[in-house]
């Protein structure tokens, strides 16, 4: 019987067990590997079946590299903060205190007329119509609010195009304060970290503070935190999986709500980034948000039960190369380590001087795909157009979405690429050159809803420049 067992334990140690222990060796690889290519600083945490199976800080929490990084340290997790002011929306319809399908004219009735069209369920999901504004008219909340006091038209009718900007985000959290009679963040703290047991997490701790991981940028200088509108959420990893676990066992919203909210305008994202649903149950969900250099993102899945977590204070833009990694360690299959962005390799560059920009960028492609990541070239450069695009560069991001449509890609990103095209075109006052991109957006891919629904507006509106 004594020698049964000792087999039985030995077959444990040489099955499942010996299995976990070499997959987590190879993450741990994997991640030193990363670290020392210079594309991950910051925490990661990794859970199976409820149970950590890998956590580790990776560099440091400045930018002079005097202070190493510890899982204790807070971020900031930029856009992945507006699944806060989402579920908090969510618990006030549950409390029977508004409805997805209020207009903004019940809460703000001094608001122009088309406060009349936007109903909340369109600022959930930013298919409000409400433009993007600039940081001169919608940089702060105070400028935000006296900016759509003066808003004549909506860019296009509410529900037919998806628009990511963050006076969706100011107005939720506005719409909370008058509601709930309490801050914002108190809200939050009260109704949404309580319940799902996050003790560190605090809205707009300041960057600077104790205990806050300072971004910086691939030369060591700290990078100035531009975000000035408020309720923006800073953590440490372990209370982010803590959110993450809550909200996905109902701990925070209901079942019905946790889908409404996860429901998102096709080719965009819901306040819960990215979810996909069969019938009511939640198969995965994963998120992504990036600020001034500070970058996190998350993967969860229900079927094997894994989460992964990642934040960095020096963003690389390599957090989902190195989750599809992990996974493919745990399913025992072939994984990559994740080479150097050609995002934030190219796009200084391109906004100094576009010309010698894209002479780089051709230099790379011709002589550094050893250590540079090329494998969604359409969209690195897509992402550059539109980081020249926010600054109004529009000849620069002219020049790099046309040499993006050019590529062999997906026939979605070669519209994708056209409709920016048109967004460019149309911001620099050229209708003719928009509606022609438009329209080429819509040939290549007929299902591109963004590019239908702002072409309507254009050739519905003769007087529109």
């Amino acid at each position: 019987m004594k020698i049964n067992s000792i087999f039985f334990i030995l077959v444990l140690l040489s099955g499942p067990m010996a299995a976990q222990t070499k997959q987590i060796r190879q993450i741990d690889s994997l991640m030193q590997t990363a670290y020392r290519r210079g594309v991950f600083n910051g925490n990661i945490l990794v859970v199976q079946h409820n149970k950590t199976i890998y956590e580790k800080s990776f560099g440091f929490a400045n930018g002079n590299k005097t202070i190493p990084l510890q899982k204790e340290n807070k971020f900031d997790i930029g856009s992945i903060s507006k699944e806060f002011n989402g579920a908090a929306i969510m618990v006030l319809e549950e409390k029977g205190k508004l409805s997805l399908e209020d207009n903004l004219r019940r809460f703000f009735p001094e608001f122009p007329d088309w406060a009349d069209q936007v109903k909340i369920k369109h600022l959930i999901n930013y298919t409000s119509g409400i433009p993007v504004l600039g940081p001169a008219a919608d940089g702060t909340d105070s400028l935000i609010y006296q900016s759509l006091l003066s808003l004549k038209t909506l860019s296009a009718a509410p529900g037919t195009v998806y628009i990511y900007n963050h006076i969706n985000v100011s107005l939720q959290r506005r719409i909370i304060e008058k509601l709930s009679g309490l801050s914002y963040a108190e809200f939050v703290k009260r109704y949404l970290f309580k319940p799902a047991g996050m003790k560190n997490a605090i809205v707009d701790y300041p960057v600077t503070a104790k205990g806050m991981a300072r971004a910086f940028d691939n030369e060591g200088n700290d990078v100035p935190y531009l975000q000035a509108t408020n309720g923006w959420v800073r953590l440490p990893v372990e209370d982010l999986y803590k959110w993450i676990r809550a909200l996905h066992a109902h701990k925070i919203i209901n079942a019905v709500s946790l889908k409404k909210l996860g429901e998102n305008f096709p080719g965009g994202e819901s306040s819960l980034g990215t979810t996909v649903f069969s019938k009511d149950s939640l198969l995965w969900h994963q998120h992504q948000g990036s600020n001034s250099n500070y970058e996190a993102a998350f993967y969860s899945q229900a079927a094997d039960n894994i989460t992964i977590v990642m934040m960095t204070n020096n963003q690389q833009m390599k957090v989902w190369p190195i989750k599809t990694a992990i996974l493919n360690i745990l399913k025992e299959e072939p994984f990559i380590i994740p080479k150097k962005s050609l995002y934030l390799s190219i796009r200084d560059k391109m906004l100094s001087d576009v010309e010698e920009g894209m002479d780089y960028y051709k230099t790379l492609k011709a002589n550094g795909t050893e250590d540079y990541d090329f494998s969604f070239e359409i969209g690195d450069l897509i992402s550059t157009g539109k980081y020249l695009l926010r600054r109004d560069k529009f000849d620069a991001a002219i020049t790099v979405f046309q040499t993006a449509v050019e590529l062999k890609a997906k026939e979605q990103d070669i519209s994708y690429g056209y409709e920016l095209l048109g967004d460019t075109y149309r911001k620099k006052g050229d209708k003719p050159a928009a509606i022609a991109s438009y329209s080429k957006a819509l040939s290549i891919f007929p299902g591109n809803k963004n590019a239908a629904g702002v072409l309507k507006e254009l050739t519905e509106k003769p007087g529109e420049q």
